[in-house]
């Protein structure tokens, strides 16, 4: 059987994602240039894996308010 694809990443696996150290990514994030996780329960944040996608494309321009392009 293959392995699973996520639909959504934590933080550290947002940033593997995308090439991106921690730091770089915390960075990018903070800045307003990629957009904030997701609080799916109290406390757990996780990033929207097709948006990721999307964002790599350029195609996140649509729908992403929270992001500064």
């Amino acid at each position: 059987m293959g392995r699973d694809t996520p639909i959504l990443a934590s933080e550290e696996r947002a940033a593997r994602l995308l090439d991106l150290s921690l730091k770089q990514f915390r960075a990018m994030v903070d800045g307003g240039h990629l957009p904030k996780g997701r609080e799916i329960a109290p406390g757990l944040v996780r990033w929207v894996v097709d948006d990721l996608g999307r964002i790599a494309t350029g195609n996140a321009v649509d729908g992403m308010g929270d992001v500064r392009w």
